[in-house]
């Protein structure tokens, strides 16, 4: 049996995630320990058990210590298999983190998998859900992936609320991913929205993110999406994208939406600036799927994050792989040995 660290990197969930995956991946009993534990409440999150019971549906497999706050967890996969079904996070638990665990299993099931997921579409500490559709989806297509998600609601931090359709058919050999050169697609495209709230917040949004951009000289489509199911989920936030790259912020309470859309520029802008070829978060995704996929993948990116080296970490546990970092002209060139 493996065992992983919980502490190692960014000590975070995203190491249950990957560990989780791997596993029912590659058929190997993994044990994880000292879960989350440097973070202000330790242990597993309901996030996590749902992320864990989705791969547990799809893969047969065991899960010995799956409860609240337990911080240690020993998983025994079995034979993979679809799932068709529903999956409630439950009030803002993030969908993307949920599908960052579910979707490698999937493609590696032995039927096709249906699933609804009802929980937050935007919300803090995980990637936005346009950010799968725009950039990350459209990588792993690249891979020979067969997975399409459609967003048919929003849902925002406390409430939640979101639904999201997604379908994924078994694609049992990856190819690599090669991305050496810069995509320069011209357009910076965007999607800024709301719920609940005036139809201004998300225009404002999108006005200022316009503006920062087209400073820096380029050109924009951001397209509105307003919804006035304030009694489902209330929130706000905005989503740009180029190619790989990508730039998101989220509305709060007292923040103004200029604020918002001024932030999601700079973020996209931080990335465009860079010679990197994918941005640090989709980087760091990756790294599980061109250890599958076959062939020696590279890509660069602008900064090597605890969340990629967490990724790195864990996937080489699993797998007879290893990734190697070169430094050039101010970006990581990150290849697969």
């Amino acid at each position: 049996m493996l065992e992983i660290d919980g502490t190692y990197g960014e000590g975070g969930g995203q190491i249950i995630r990957t560990a989780i995956a791997l596993a029912a991946i590659t058929g190997k009993e993994v044990e994880i320990k000292n879960i989350r534990a440097n973070r202000p409440n330790p242990g597993l999150a309901a996030q996590h058990l749902h992320a864990v019971k989705a791969v547990e549906k799809l893969s047969g497999g065991k899960t010995e210590g799956l409860e609240l706050r337990s911080p240690r967890l020993k998983f025994l996969p079995a034979e993979l298999k679809g799932f068709e079904g529903e999956i409630d996070i439950g009030t803002a638990g993030s969908i993307t983190l949920l599908l960052q665990c579910l979707i490698p299993v999937a493609l590696f099931a032995g039927s096709e998998t249906k699933v609804v997921v009802k929980g937050g579409t935007d919300v803090k500490w995980s990637p936005p859900i346009d950010f799968y559709t725009e950039v990350f989806l459209n990588a792993i297509h690249e891979m020979g992936c067969d997975v399409h998600l459609a967003i048919k609601r929003r849902g925002y931090y406390p409430k939640g609320g979101g639904l999201v359709e997604v379908r994924i058919a078994p694609s049992h050999h990856l190819k690599e991913f090669v991305l050496l050169r810069r995509e320069r697609d011209g357009v910076i495209k965007g999607i800024s929205h709301s719920c609940g709230l005036p139809a201004h917040v998300a225009e404002r949004q999108a006005k200022a993110a316009e503006r920062i951009l087209n400073e820096k000289g380029y050109d924009v489509e951001i397209k509105t999406e307003i919804e006035n199911g304030g009694w489902r989920t209330t929130g706000c936030g905005i989503t740009l994208w180029q190619g790989y790259k990508s730039g998101s912020a989220l509305g709060e309470r007292g923040k103004r939406a200029e604020l918002v859309g001024e932030e999601a520029a700079r973020n996209i802008i931080k990335e465009l600036e860079s010679t990197s070829t994918v941005d640090v978060h989709l980087a760091d995704q990756l790294i599980p799927y061109i250890a599958l996929a076959d062939g020696k993948s590279e890509m660069k990116v602008r900064e090597i994050t605890k969340h990629l080296e967490t990724n790195m970490y864990v996937t080489k546990k699993f797998l007879d792989v290893g990734f190697r970092i070169n430094e050039e002209g101010g970006v990581f060139l990150i290849g697969k040995e």
